[in-house]
């Protein structure tokens, strides 16, 4: 992991490239949190940057050379769409920013791994969405495993399924375009959530398959008109982690049952079902194995197995708080939790499912990552440390 030097002081200085849908929820919160303040906001079209800056009382507007340019941005806010997520973080170096990306950090491992590479070069840290993983909700259930409350990890069974999102999104076509899918989509954070709790992944294998080679747009004022699908719009991933755990995961964009932040760790003494890991907060509970010799007459009997809540600790924000780390870390120097280098190894992970997926084999995960450190339960985003 980089080294860092503290550098400044005061609120950081935060710009955004790309101001769509999921602008909105990021400078909710960031207006919200003291020991940030956002400058300018930027977009290929800069009437709508202009129409968020004033939504969002926000005091400048423009292009993403604007904001790129802007003296007191330190780090950008890159929510573009995934095709150019390199692209514009790797500007945003080359102008002295700090990045946060919305997920992936790419969609190919080459160009993402020269990014990192730039951005160690630069001695400037990149950031890498989801921060979902750091809502209180994972985090009571990262700390309840570390402590050992379900013991030694064996093996994790998550699933996101659901018909699609067309059924939603006003223009759906780029989420079944290459580099995204429901693997690059939603696989983020459910991958990102199990390496974050169970270490680095070593080895995957895939399979995948499309519903249909077209889609209809189903709401807004496009519906009924089709686009292709370019990546398998189901998949089911097998992976093995470093220290020995396991893990099966279901994404499918075809599905009309809705099941989504479906996620259970199964140890030598416990179950955990875990939160959604695309929300902040959600229940946790453990359920233990039968003590005593023979079976457990509550099972043969059909009766619910009994439940133990862990309390969740920490403040709920949303989208957002990955940046206030950064931001936090960046003025103390210490290292922050949602790195680069955890999203080049979640997008490792994805692109050795799809080659597995592709040519049927399991795949080696070529790439690692450090321990990925709790967030302290006293962390206030609405405190002002700076």
């Amino acid at each position: 992991m980089a080294e860092f030097a503290p550098r400044g002081t005061g609120p950081v200085g935060i710009g955004f490239v790309g101001v769509g849908v999921i602008s909105d929820t990021y400078l909710e919160n960031l207006n919200s949190f003291p020991d940030v303040e956002v400058l300018i906001l930027g977009d290929l079209l800069t009437d709508r940057a202009a129409s968020q800056a004033q939504k969002h009382g926000i005091p400048a507007s423009g292009t993403t050379a604007d904001v790129l340019a802007h003296p007191g941005v330190e780090l950008v806010v890159n929510l573009t769409v995934p095709a150019v997520h390199v692209e514009i973080s790797s500007q945003a170096i080359s102008a002295g920013k700090h990045v946060w990306s919305e997920k992936p950090i790419g969609i190919d491992r080459a160009s993402a791994r020269a990014l990192l590479d730039q951005a160690d070069a630069a001695g400037l840290r990149l950031g890498i969405a989801p921060d979902t993983v750091l809502g209180p909700g994972i985090q009571s259930a990262k700390r309840a495993i570390e402590r050992g409350d379900i013991g030694r990890p064996l093996f994790a069974q998550t699933s996101m399924q659901y018909q699609g999102p067309e059924v939603f999104h006003p223009n759906p076509a780029f989420l079944f375009a290459h580099g995204a899918g429901p693997l690059f989509d939603m696989g983020p954070y459910y991958f990102t959530m199990l390496v974050s709790i169970l270490g680095p992944v070593a080895a995957v294998a895939a399979l995948g398959l499309k519903a249909t080679e077209q889609r209809e747009i189903l709401v807004g004022p496009d519906a009924g008109k089709t686009f292709p699908v370019e990546v398998p719009s189901s998949i089911n991933v097998l992976a093995s982690f470093e220290h020995g755990a396991q893990s099966q995961s279901l994404l499918s964009f075809d599905s009309p049952l809705r099941r989504q932040g479906f996620v259970e760790i199964s140890g030598t003494e416990g179950t955990i079902v875990l939160p959604d890991p695309n929300m902040f907060t959600g229940r946790t509970a453990i359920t233990r194995p039968f003590s005593h010799r023979g079976s457990d007459p509550g099972i043969t009997a059909g009766a619910e197995q009994p439940w133990e809540d862990v309390a969740e600790e920490g403040v709920v924000v949303g989208r957002g708080l990955g940046v206030l780390d950064m931001a936090r870390a960046i003025r103390s120097g210490r290292p922050h939790r949602a790195t680069g280098e955890l999203g080049y190894h979640v997008l490792d992970t994805m692109v050795s499912a799809q080659e597995s997926a592709a040519r049927g084999e399991f795949i080696a995960v070529e790439s690692t990552v450090e321990k990925i450190e709790a967030v302290p339960v006293d962390f206030d985003p609405f405190a002002r440390t700076l």
